[in-house]
């Protein structure tokens, strides 16, 4: 199993900016492939932000939604096994609850590949 903990949603005008952080444990984090982002507002499906590749050593993949194409940044600490997301210039439709995601594949560009979910963290952007 792997625990996902998410942090750093909270409250924020327009036009700001918060730093996700997703922490990763478990016995079988070794295994992972890719971690990533997703988001989901009421009612709607639970849809793809970002992901970036876990078992490169040498370099990092990342690929992201095109609707945070250059808003969003994800990273990541392998030395802290943690997954970054940068959110800059929000805006109020990125108000939702955001999840932390782990898969055994990569790319990860679809909830269906997703082997671990985080609790969710919330993020309001207010105009």
């Amino acid at each position: 199993q792997v625990q996902l903990v998410e942090s750093g949603g909270g409250l924020v005008q327009a036009g700001g900016s918060l730093r996700l952080s997703c922490a990763a444990s478990g016995r079988t984090f070794s295994s992972l492939y890719g971690m990533g982002w997703f988001r989901q507002a009421p009612g709607k499906e639970r849809e793809f932000v970002s992901a970036i590749s876990w078992s490169d050593s040498s370099y990092t993949r990342t690929n992201y939604a095109d609707s945070v194409k250059d808003q969003f940044t994800i990273s990541r600490d392998k030395a802290k096994n943690t997954v970054y997301l940068q959110m800059n210039s929000l805006r109020p439709e990125d108000t939702t609850i955001y999840y932390c995601a782990a898969s055994t594949v990569y790319p990860m560009a679809t909830s269906r590949v997703v082997a671990y979910w985080g609790q969710g963290t919330q993020v309001t952007v207010s105009s």
